[in-house]
């Protein structure tokens, strides 16, 4: 072998020196700005509206991340479109760590089932950060309705297809709904509303009969006396309404829908910068403002590494599309 061909040659060696100093100036870079993070204010841009259970536990996360870096965290609301606007808005946004997205299942694992286009891509779009928490919903009436228990609305349905009408602002919500329609064979009608604090309104109203929606958004007012809880959504009974039975066990057998939280940058977002979110992200969901709302909603902390999310939304997908396809609910 020639001189040339080998490691001695100086100009192989200039380019192995030259390579080595590149990889060692970017790691020394990726070092510095993790360090450097987060140098202005971070926006958190929130698909549903404000007092949605996303927006509280945004709010939470962001005062934590606010107390450890001294660094303000924006709440933008951009609600409507099942999410559609705000993963969008996030999706085009600069790829530096100061603009993301505090969302749900809603819009990275039910919309590509739910609609035929979407404006965003929920996996080639984003870098996951990580998940931050997961709960179950509550089926709530008017606390005047005639409907005292779940048995009595699935009656009422059977007895008048089509008659009742079930509000959601939320995919979580709308499958919640779905769902019911599906395990106790009746028709009700849905209801969509840009978010569920709407459809609560309009349910105290009197606009529509039902709901299942978030703990947070239903329990205050269960506990004020304008709603009555009939069941909770998922397979153990919730903290916060321990009298109330799981939907499953007041007849609608092998009922179980919940929802989850997470963290999300725009695709391209430097590894250092999404590795420090990842770890005040993590930090954030153990403070005082975090556990208050996860104790007020009836849900937990939820935390992964970028990867577990990635993982664990791909799994999510399926599993929604399945109860979308089972609903026959045709994408829009």
């Amino acid at each position: 072998m020639s001189a040339f061909n080998t490691i001695h040659s100086p100009s192989r060696r200039r380019t192995l020196a030259a390579a080595m100093a590149m990889a060692a100036s970017l790691g020394l870079a990726g070092t510095a700005m993790a360090q450097a993070y987060p140098a202005k204010a971070i926006t958190f841009v929130v698909p549903f509206a404000a007092g949605s259970a996303t927006d509280q536990l945004a709010r939470a996360i962001g005062q934590s991340i606010t107390n450890d870096t001294k660094q303000p965290v924006v709440i933008d609301n951009k609600a409507g479109a099942s999410g559609m606007i705000a993963a969008q808005a996030v999706a085009k946004a600069p790829a530096d760590g100061y603009t993301l997205l505090i969302t749900t299942n809603t819009t990275h694992a039910a919309n590509e089932h739910l609609y035929k286009k979407l404006s965003y891509d929920p996996v080639k779009d984003f870098a996951p950060i990580s998940g931050l928490g997961k709960g179950g919903q509550v089926m709530v009436v008017n606390a005047a309705s005639p409907y005292k228990n779940v048995g009595d609305v699935v009656a009422a349905a059977k007895k008048a297809p089509g008659k009742l009408s079930f509000g959601s602002g939320s995919s979580s919500s709308r499958m919640a709904g779905e769902m019911l329609k599906q395990l106790a064979g009746v028709d009700i009608l849905h209801v969509p509303y840009k978010s569920n604090p709407l459809a609560i309104t309009d349910l105290l109203g009197g606009q529509i009969d039902l709901m299942i929606t978030d703990t947070s958004t239903g329990v205050p007012q269960v506990k004020a006396g304008k709603l009555r809880a009939l069941g909770y959504s998922t397979q153990k009974r919730s903290s916060q309404l321990p009298d109330v039975p799981t939907i499953d066990e007041a007849g609608v057998k092998g009922y179980d829908m919940g929802y989850w939280f997470a963290a999300y940058a725009p695709a391209g977002t430097p590894p250092a910068v999404v590795t420090r979110l990842n770890e005040l992200m993590g930090a954030a969901t153990k403070s005082a403002a975090a556990k208050a709302f996860f104790d007020m909603a009836g849900s937990e902390a939820w935390t992964t590494t970028p990867d577990e999310l990635a993982k664990f939304q791909a799994a999510e997908t399926v599993k929604w599309g399945k109860v979308i396809k089972a609903a026959g609910i045709e994408a829009e």
